[in-house]
């Protein structure tokens, strides 16, 4: 296995879209200690197909960080834990190269016959998806407290993968 992969997702071109983008580009450069060996964080962007094709290379956790809407506050943010299992079965997902939603990614992941381990959501309840560059105040706001809210989490899951007793 590759170890914890950090994928932030979104359309920068599309407001608040771009909220997981962001939190990847912070979080690879964040002032603090350095993230260990073995978690990896990329930005994927609007590219769905290709973090589904990465993801079969094998990972125990995958973090994705999206724009979520889910009816609450703007820039509220949540940890998701979506199953694998519970997806439907689907022998050929709808696919755009460019446009392909977390559900799709991992449809197009499990009809492949790849599978992760560990699988989170760190999503922001977005405030504005229009045709824009930029984070919505809200959104930009909620940002920081998401990078923390990842690193610590991608920490516990490269600590749980190295001790085999809690894994």
């Amino acid at each position: 296995m590759n170890g914890i992969l950090v994928a932030g997702v979104g359309n920068i071109f599309l407001g608040d879209d771009g909220f997981g983008v962001e939190v990847a580009s912070r979080l690879s450069t964040h002032p603090g200690s350095p993230l260990p060996e073995g978690i990896k964080v990329r930005d994927f962007g609007i590219r769905g197909m290709h973090l589904a094709y990465e993801l079969l290379d094998g990972y125990d956790g995958l973090i994705l960080v999206d724009a979520v809407q889910r009816g609450g506050e703007p820039g509220e943010v949540y940890l998701i834990e979506p199953d694998l299992d519970d997806l439907p079965a689907s022998e050929a997902p709808a696919m755009d190269a460019h446009s392909m939603s977390p559900d799709t990614v991992f449809a197009l992941l499990k009809a492949l016959g790849g599978t992760v381990k560990h699988l989170y959501v760190v999503g922001c309840e977005p405030a504005d998806l229009g045709e824009r560059m930029g984070l919505s105040p809200a959104v930009a706001a909620a940002v920081d407290g998401a990078v923390l809210l990842v690193r610590d989490l991608a920490l516990q899951l490269h600590a749980r993968r190295e001790d085999p007793i809690i894994a």
